[in-house]
């Protein structure tokens, strides 16, 4: 009865009218849409002949024909194929909801098509890794947003990995990163240093909920990834190293005796020892003091388990005096009294994997 009636439908194809062949095709369409569960002879003559009438119809017939194969469950698969990679406005109702696409499909056009055609992929309601993987390497920073706002969207390690190198340098970008409910904590944590502090606020709240398991994997993660934007030592670091190995020994690293480095500008044996005591690493340590960092120096602070006086000492003294340090200080002392050590030492311990070459090879 189908195949009757679309024979009969073909015999319009004579018809030199457009207005003729856009009935046509809206007729075809219909009766595909009629019946349910065409067999495979049936399914390649309606893709064939859809297809055919479909090529030879201006752009606002295709889109009203892509919007409806695009909520299809099983849509003719060449004609799919080939709307999927037309203009865009013909394209994005397949590529954000024709299920039958397959992932060499989505390759496909996400290796050809441009931005508009992977924002649209980046939509759908599951995207697979090697699609993702693509979508990352072609897709400029606002595609990159689309995708990762889409935590259907599937990303290797070494994509999330590329998404929060480029949202170092975009802070646009920053929010859909940290938002991110599939990105690997490590790299959550790569994100404090450069998030506003909102941001940080957020992730300081992933981090006091983090699974101890999930922790774990994290940390393993993360030790193969350095970050090479730490830069080189100071020419000092290597005698402020023996000076506090020294002290270390007397037991002569306390809390009063940075106080008394940083009072007299010893930047980097203070830095040193602020590491040491807080068992973090050196390059995140000057990082908190060279760009006073104050509601970071409270997590280390916090995680090394000294009072409020010596955090207010520490910020006081890091401050520029014409930069209302006064205000500040209170302020980041209140902030201070509510940050739960516990989630203080987890993100210590992301911090921890920042490390020189040497100290990464023992860790």
């Amino acid at each position: 009865m189908i195949q009757s009636r679309l024979h009969d439908l073909i015999a319009l194809a004579d018809e030199p009218s457009s207005s003729r062949r856009r009935e046509l095709l809206r007729g075809v369409t219909d009766l595909f849409f009629t019946a349910e569960g065409h067999g495979d002879v049936e399914m390649g003559l309606f893709d064939d002949v859809m297809g055919q009438l479909a090529g030879e119809m201006e752009e606002a017939v295709r889109i009203e024909l892509a919007e409806r194969l695009g909520t299809s469950a099983t849509p003719p698969p060449s004609l799919t194929r080939a709307l999927a990679s037309d203009s865009i406005a013909i394209a994005r109702p397949i590529l954000q909801g024709a299920p039958q696409l397959s992932e060499a499909d989505l390759l496909h056009v996400a290796r050809t098509q441009g931005q508009d055609h992977l924002r649209a992929i980046s939509q759908r309601p599951v995207v697979p890794s090697l699609v993702s993987d693509a979508i990352v390497q072609r897709g400029d920073d606002t595609t990159l947003g689309v995708l990762l706002r889409n935590e259907g969207a599937v990303l290797s390690r070494q994509a999330h990995e590329a998404a929060v190198d480029r949202a170092a340098a975009n802070p646009e970008l920053h929010e859909a990163v940290i938002d991110r409910q599939a990105l690997p904590m490590d790299l959550l944590n790569e994100m404090y240093f450069v998030a506003e502090a909102r941001l940080r606020d957020r992730i300081m709240e992933r981090n006091a909920n983090v699974d101890p398991a999930i922790l774990e994997a994290a940390l393993k993660a993360g030790r193969n990834r350095v970050a090479a934007s730490d830069g080189a030592l100071p020419a000092d670091y290597d005698a402020a190293v023996k000076e506090i190995t020294a002290l270390k020994a007397r037991g002569a690293i306390t809390p009063q005796a940075l106080v008394a480095m940083l009072r007299a500008n010893r930047t980097t044996i203070f830095l040193v020892a602020l590491a040491e005591l807080a068992d973090i690493d050196f390059h995140t340590a000057r990082k908190i003091i060279e760009r006073r960092e104050l509601d970071a120096l409270a997590v280390v602070c916090k995680a090394a388990d000294f009072d409020r006086a010596l955090f207010l000492t520490f910020a006081l003294l890091i401050l520029d005096p014409n930069d209302n340090a006064m205000g500040k200080a209170k302020e980041y002392g209140e902030l201070y009294a509510a940050l739960p050590r516990d989630a203080a030492l987890r993100t210590i311990r992301f911090w921890r994997m920042r490390r020189t070459t040497g100290d990464v090879a023992a860790a």
